[in-house]
C-alpha cells in the first residue's frame, strides 16, 4: 500500500500559535489527541475558551457548528486531526447547508489516527479533505501543504466569510504530550462563563 504521510512536513504547533497569538477572545473547539495538545501549547491547558473533546472522535466539527449557530457574532474555530474528519464525515456536508458564516475548521491531517495507534487514516493515500470539503459546497476550502501557503490559509481562518475549511498536511512526528485539563464539567462550566461573560 502507497503512503503519501510520511512525505507531509508542515508544523502544527508552530501553525495553531500563529493562528491564536492574540485572539484570545476567539472561542476554541478541539478535537482528540495532539489538537487538544496544540491548544494547551499555544494557550495553556488553564485558558477558559477551548474546549478539549474527549472519547467523542468524530464530534468537534458538529460541536463547534452549534457552538457557531448559537454565537452567530463570534467567529468559532476548530482545531482537529484528519480522523477525526473521517470519522464524521457527513458533518462537513451539514456544514455547507448550514450558513454558519462565522465557523472555521483547521484540520490537521497528517495520514494517520494518533489516538488509536497510528493507522494509516484514508487521507494518506488518496482522500483530500480540502476537496471533500471543497464538493459539499463549502465557500472557502482547501488543502496546505507549503509553508509558504500558511498565513494566507489563517487570514481565511480569522477572517473568511464562512464555512472555511483548511486542511494543513502536517508531519506524522508526534508534536509531544502535554497536561491538559480532563475534567469535562470543569472545562464545560469555565467555557460558558467566559463566553456569556464577554456580552
Amino acid at each position: 500500500m502507497n503512503s503519501r504521510h510520511t512525505s507531509y512536513t508542515l508544523d502544527r504547533r508552530e501553525i495553531v500559535k500563529k493562528l491564536l497569538k492574540d485572539q484570545d477572545k476567539m472561542p476554541v473547539i478541539t478535537g482528540l489527541s495532539s489538537a487538544s495538545y496544540d491548544s494547551v501549547a499555544a494557550r495553556g491547558a488553564d485558558h477558559p475558551l477551548i474546549f478539549n473533546l474527549h472519547g467523542a472522535l468524530g464530534g468537534a466539527t458538529m460541536v463547534g457548528l452549534g457552538l457557531a449557530l448559537a454565537q452567530p457574532d463570534k467567529r468559532i474555530m476548530v482545531l482537529m486531526g484528519d480522523g477525526d474528519v473521517l470519522c464524521g464525515l457527513g458533518s462537513l456536508a451539514t456544514c455547507a447547508i448550514s450558513g454558519a458564516k462565522n465557523l472555521s475548521l483547521a484540520i490537521f491531517d497528517n495520514g494517520i489516527y494518533g489516538e488509536t495507534g497510528d493507522q494509516l487514516t484514508a487521507t494518506s493515500q488518496s482522500v483530500e479533505l480540502g476537496e471533500v470539503a471543497a464538493s459539499c459546497g463549502i465557500p472557502i476550502a482547501r488543502t496546505v501543504d507549503q509553508e509558504g501557503q500558511v498565513d494566507e490559509a489563517i487570514k481565511d481562518l480569522l477572517h473568511g466569510v464562512g464555512p472555511v475549511v483548511i486542511n494543513f498536511k502536517v508531519s506524522p512526528k508526534h508534536p509531544g504530550h502535554l497536561a491538559k485539563t480532563r475534567d469535562g464539567v470543569l472545562m464545560k462550566l469555565r467555557f460558558r462563563n467566559a463566553l456569556l461573560s464577554q456580552h
